[in-house]
């Protein structure tokens, strides 16, 4: 089934040896291009695949899909198609793409029309997002977070060994890589002040995460099983789910995060399907005490990602500040979504579940600042000399991802954000 993951398969399309989009990666994205073309595509190295085109041409002719399935401005009406239409699409493009295959290689016409420099287009939000939900499932995340507020002994409530912790999010404020945000304003409460004040946030805050995008699911009152929960789950991308540590730590008590973490979340815009990362398979770490029984997995459920965070200052000065990996994740993507729908919550196509911040077990693979500068207490240093508890304007963030088994190497690209003064 998965004929698009053959590692030997070739490109007639020109790539790196380091691209993080070889083809058997073929990620799904939406783009702009330079003739305000709206479409979704694919991508190998760097070169931008018109899907809407190929689609148009014949290309698809043997799969069953709706004329104008890859003409939306957005993948969910193609997601709601299902894993298996998914499969067979990527198939045939590997299949277009393969070096052995002339059928579109030698039609100059056709790939005038079909094919892009990557760089010439502008990528758009993959999907239409109607809710999003946030996880809290590091466990080295939450027991220096914990550390931090509540001390060693009391580091991790009581629940969170039992089951995934998550919340609502605010779906409006997710944005695309490339688009910079504001330094959110807010109330907060100062250091050895009797009333809090209104401005901007003082502990602009990252995290390192990423987010996983849902099919159609089942009807309400209906469960998602554990070992169902892949069917359900298009792909991944990365997720820098920004924090104002300052406006959470007043307002979070005693309902949770709200505009601390509700001003903006950043994504990349290719989606890398769970059937491209097949090759890179793990296993969770292990679970003590053992879950309940609709938490127990069959098999390896997550993946082998490197993740690495960088920060360039306004000068142009770049430093990895951290380097983690989304194996570290306590509680996988397929207990997340069982979780989430357990009591009978509904989920639809193109909801996006962020994994939490992802730390590992180093100081180096921390994944917020928040952790890297233990509480504003340890400045990170940066190359140009200079150092950072918290963001400051003019700042910009990016976070890269990527497997790689010694024989291939399958990307994310990067989510790439700037940080801009307060209005």
């Amino acid at each position: 089934m998965l004929t698009a993951n053959d590692p030997n398969r070739k490109s007639w399309v020109k790539t790196s040896d380091t691209t993080d989009f070889p083809i058997q990666n073929l990620p799904f994205g939406v783009f702009l291009t330079e003739d305000n073309l709206v479409t979704i595509g694919t991508r190998i190295g760097d070169t931008a695949i018109d899907l809407g085109g190929l689609h148009q041409l014949g290309f698809f002719n043997d799969i069953e899909l709706p004329s104008d399935v890859f003409l939306q401005d957005t993948l969910n009406d193609f997601i709601t198609l299902g894993r298996p239409t998914w499969r067979k699409v990527r198939n045939r493009v590997a299949e277009i793409f393969d070096i052995e295959n002339k059928e579109l290689q030698n039609n100059e016409d056709y790939k005038e029309h079909i094919l892009f420099p990557v760089d010439s287009v502008q990528m758009l939000m993959p999907v239409f997002t109607q809710d999003y939900t946030d996880f809290y499932s590091s466990k080295e995340h939450a027991m220096n977070v914990g550390i931090m507020f509540r001390g060693k002994e009391n580091a991790l409530m009581p629940n969170w060994v039992h089951m995934p912790i998550g919340y609502h999010g605010r779906s409006s404020s997710i944005i695309v890589s490339g688009e910079n945000i504001r330094r959110p304003k807010g109330q907060t409460m100062p250091k050895d002040a009797d009333k809090p004040v209104f401005g901007p946030c003082k502990a602009l805050d990252i995290e390192l995460e990423m987010a996983f995008i849902t099919s159609d699911g089942k009807h309400i009152g209906e469960s998602i099983n554990v070992n169902e929960a892949e069917d359900y789950i298009f792909g991944m991308v990365l997720f820098n789910d920004w924090s104002a540590r300052d406006i959470q730590k007043w307002e979070y008590q005693p309902l949770g995060p709200f505009l601390g973490k509700s001003f903006a979340s950043s994504i990349s815009p290719w989606v890398v399907t769970l059937d491209a990362l097949e090759p890179y398979r793990t296993a969770s770490p292990v679970q003590d005490p053992k879950p309940l029984e609709n938490l127990i997995c069959e098999g390896d459920r997550t993946f082998d990602i490197n993740l690495d965070v960088f920060l360039e200052t306004e000068e142009g000065v770049e430093t990895k500040i951290s380097a983690s990996n989304f194996k570290h994740l306590y509680w996988n993507i397929s207990q997340q979504l069982a979780h989430h729908t357990s009591n009978g919550c509904p989920i639809n196509v193109g909801d996006m579940m962020g994994s939490g911040t992802i730390s590992g077990p180093t100081e180096d693979s921390f994944g917020s600042m928040l952790e890297l500068s233990w509480g504003g207490t340890k400045p990170i240093p940066l190359n140009d000399g200079s150092t950072r508890t918290y963001l400051k304007d003019g700042d910009s963030i990016s976070i890269k991802g990527f497997s790689d088994n010694g024989e291939l190497r399958i990307g994310f690209g990067e989510v790439r954000t700037k940080i801009l003064p307060s209005n």
